[in-house]
């Protein structure tokens, strides 16, 4: 047989053109695109610390290099604390160190981020090829039920604010408690005082944003607000049944506002499988722990060992981009293709999907996007489009 047979020849190269095209393709679209994420904790777990993300952090899932290299245009920073606060002057002030600490880091870099207060500024900072950031803060609990501190906060440049954390606040429900800790709660949704504050981010600019938390609080959000809102870092129910991500109700809820819903990357609000071995595994963690530190008498080993342990039984069970994109793919179906962009919560989460390891892998979702047939449109309205134009009619 001829192994040179001109036929066969042209056939092969016929077959291998579309994937050399398409590789081609993806690259040029998201370069050309405006990537905006909507969700990244590495304030809190490094630049709070000290440690210095212009340059490569091993350790972590994000930082300059990695970023350039995936193409990011507009970085929604997320200010986060837990509700017991770290400092003893309280969670008002973590959140204003963490401010400080951006701060710091853009004043030390000014020729690679900028710190965005106003659309203009967002738009200026990007034909200045340079990282956008933006500031979030993650969780009521942060104003100290206090107006005169929200305010001071979009002051110091908070362009969202999500109204709770997993935990409540004595004006909100957190999509945690209203779901495993109905029973316990005082009331559900927003106070009045809960609508009052949704009513100041409308006049202040500030977006509203829904992720984490409970099903009334989203609705009484969504009817009280004047304005589009944002699902910052939250994926689909239908896919992945977590009381973190959304029903198909709240999407068409979230399109009929106008707003955006993020797609966050972690492993347990992508997978149901994952999801459902993680529940399992956690139901195990005081059993394991305590064993363990019975021989040990050492907490550090202890929690290495768990950590170990956990993520030996989860990592085969770990989803895909592709899964990640099935996501996308289930809102657009639903709802249609201007109400989707991306939240990663990249830093704040403890595993991501396979092929989105970091913030240098953004160009697989363009990948996959282009592969399943979206147009240069929709992928630019995925990416970073939608996200734009939320933030153009709050701010």
């Amino acid at each position: 047989m001829n192994l040179f047979n001109p036929i066969r020849l042209l056939i092969g190269l016929i077959c291998l053109t579309p994937v050399l095209v398409t590789a081609q393709n993806a690259a040029t679209i998201h370069s050309k695109a405006i990537l905006v994420d909507g969700h990244n904790d590495v304030i809190y777990s490094s630049i709070w610390n000290g440690k210095d993300i212009s340059r490569p952090v091993p350790e972590g899932q994000t930082d300059f290099p990695r970023w350039k290299k995936g193409g990011l245009d507009v970085q929604f920073f997320s200010v986060f604390t837990d509700p017991e606060p770290r400092s003893k002057l309280g969670l008002f002030t973590d959140a204003n160190d963490q401010i400080d600490s951006l701060d710091a880091l853009i004043q030390r870099n000014p020729q690679s981020i900028v710190l965005a207060r106003s659309y203009k500024d967002i738009m200026k900072g990007i034909r200045e090829k340079k990282i956008v950031a933006l500031i979030g803060v993650e969780g009521g609990h942060m104003i100290e039920n206090d107006m005169n501190k929200l305010i001071a906060l979009q002051k110091r440049g908070m362009r969202y604010l999500t109204l709770t954390w997993n935990n409540s606040t004595p004006w909100a429900t957190s999509a945690m408690d209203e779901t495993l800790h109905a029973d316990t709660l005082k009331h559900k949704g927003l106070t009045d005082f809960g609508k009052t504050i949704v009513r100041k981010l409308n006049e202040l600019g500030v977006l509203v944003d829904l992720s984490h938390t409970g099903e009334q609080t989203f609705y009484d959000a969504i009817a009280t607000s004047t304005r589009p809102v944002i699902l910052s870092h939250s994926s689909v129910y239908n896919i992945c049944p977590v009381f973190r991500n959304v029903k198909d109700d709240q999407i068409k809820a979230v399109a009929k506002n106008g707003g955006v819903i993020c797609i966050n990357f972690f492993s347990g609000f992508i997978s149901k499988k994952y999801a459902a071995k993680s529940e399992q595994l956690l139901q195990y963690d005081k059993q394991f722990t305590d064993s363990v530190y019975a021989l040990t008498h050492d907490s550090v080993e202890t929690k290495k060992q768990w950590a170990h342990y956990y993520k030996e039984q989860t990592e085969p069970l770990r989803p895909t981009l592709s899964d990640v994109v099935d996501h996308i793919d289930y809102i657009v179906k639903l709802v249609g293709d201007d109400y989707v962009g991306i939240g990663s919560d990249f830093d704040g989460i403890t595993s991501v999907p396979i092929g989105l390891e970091d913030v240098s892998c953004y160009p697989a979702i363009t990948a996959e996007l282009l592969r399943r047939g979206y147009s240069e449109k929709s992928i630019d309205k995925i990416l970073g489009g939608n996200v734009l134009r939320v933030i153009k009619a709050n701010f």
